[in-house]
């Protein structure tokens, strides 16, 4: 019996509810992925694009690579599925013993969950429940902040600070959310971070004042927004939140689903900035995103105060039925190889001068009005038609696919976020085309 042709195209395109699409729009021009390897993407009409998003964020490594792909098939071979509510598989113990060397200290415990909103709802019910068992169970609020994206769960959307996204599900947690850091008038164009907004920290003093900080679990925050349309702390502003969260009690939660393993030049922003959370949530590019999976990362005082409980059962009753799946740990053990073999963790650094200055050679395009660039992550800000957000963005992600790239608009904003992989030349070429599709946009 031959084998089935996956990449046959469908005739139906009802049945299958598509993620945070415009439906009308995908089925008047629909656009099918058949292929990837390395930097590129190749379409179901054989145009090949380079991936400027690295997928979704996630595929770190570039696609294809078959010493995952490899890993993935020797553990199918093996042992396909075993849960670990009260059993194990050896994979995962060495895996999580490997993962967590390359996190700060004392972040040295990691629950693995299978994307990145799971990670988040698992950091934010860690928080509520470690400061119950502290006697603390009246800090139940969580802080976000505005134009942040922490996933689609139930407490994701609640400290997420994305109206579009929440808007639908009425009533969520008790949440607050900080002023966002964007200042375009008085940080646009950027060599990195920006060097104004400091000061924005101070505002989670603001809501200390007004819940009260006995009230108050947890702060969570990206370190570098993804879905906000890639918004940069201002140089020590992560330094000043930790602060703040030491002096009230507050647990400090980096969400790095889109920072961590390597996008930063880093295994995670946390060692990139020099700023160390309570919590690290991670995703995406733990497998290099062939199998999903996530980890949350937590600090020996955290993990120990679940540990020194004498009530019997389990110290946490949270879990899921694939939490550390014998296939996602072999895929992330061979991606954590690739990582290190390559040098990939540190790779951004040092593309960082070429990636921003590459960048900033927009800066002159009367339609842009700012461009934000770092490690290697970026957005390229258009100015808004009042008659039509998003039009523009749209329009210029729509210039650059027909042109060989394929880069993603949140509103009016270009963002980018490629593989590791990449070269300098990929880069230049990258904002060349960029350069070259703003001239379809009016």
């Amino acid at each position: 019996m031959s084998s089935p042709d996956h990449n046959l195209l469908p005739d139906n395109l009802n049945s299958f509810w598509m993620p945070f699409t415009d439906h009308r729009q995908f089925k008047a021009k629909p656009r099918f992925i058949v292929r990837a390897e390395g930097m590129y993407y190749e379409d179901s009409e054989g145009h090949h694009v380079l991936d400027g998003a690295a997928g979704l964020w996630c595929v770190n490594a570039g696609h294809k690579r078959e010493s995952i792909n490899q890993a993935i098939a020797n553990q199918l071979a093996q042992l396909d599925f075993a849960h670990n509510f009260n059993a194990g598989h050896p994979l995962v113990f060495r895996y999580a013993e490997r993962l967590v060397q390359h996190f700060p200290d004392p972040l040295n415990h990691v629950f693995f969950t299978n994307s990145g909103s799971e990670s988040v709802d698992t950091a934010l019910k860690i928080a509520l429940a470690y400061h119950k068992r502290n006697n603390l169970g009246s800090k139940q609020r969580l802080i976000g902040r505005e134009k942040a994206y922490h996933g689609m769960g139930f407490g994701g959307l609640s400290v997420s600070g994305l109206v579009k996204n929440r808007s639908a599900f009425g009533n969520l947690l008790p949440a607050g959310h900080l002023r966002h850091t964007l200042d375009i008038e008085r940080n646009a164009f950027s060599h990195g971070l920006p060097t104004h907004g400091v000061e924005l920290a101070n505002d989670l003093e603001r809501l200390v004042a007004l819940y009260g900080a006995e009230t108050i679990a947890a702060v969570i925050v990206e370190p570098i927004s993804g879905a906000g349309g890639v918004v940069m702390p201002p140089a020590g502003y992560l330094q000043r939140l930790r602060e703040i969260c030491d002096t009230y009690n507050i647990l400090l939660i980096f969400d790095e689903v889109v920072t961590a393993f390597g996008r930063l030049g880093a295994m995670s922003a946390a060692e990139r900035f020099g700023v160390t959370p309570d919590i690290i949530t991670t995703a995406k590019g733990i497998t290099n995103a062939t199998v999903p999976m996530g980890g949350v990362f937590v600090s020996d005082a955290i993990y120990e105060a679940f540990m020194a409980t004498e009530e019997t059962g389990p110290e946490l009753a949270h879990g899921y039925t694939y939490s550390g799946h014998p296939l996602a740990c072999a895929a992330g053990m061979a991606t954590l190889s690739i990582y290190e073999d390559e040098g990939l963790l540190s790779r951004a650094r040092e593309l960082q001068e070429h990636w921003i200055s590459s960048a900033l050679r927009l800066q002159g395009h009367s339609k842009v009005i700012d461009v934000r660039a770092f490690a290697l992550i970026g957005a390229v800000e258009l100015a808004t038609d009042p008659e039509a957000p998003m039009r523009r963005g749209t329009a210029l992600s729509a210039a650059c696919y027909k042109r060989g790239l394929w880069a993603r608009n949140i509103g009016d904003a270009l963002v980018l976020s490629p593989p590791l992989i990449i070269s300098p030349e990929q880069i230049t070429e990258i904002f060349d085309l960029i350069a070259d599709a703003l001239n379809d946009v009016d």
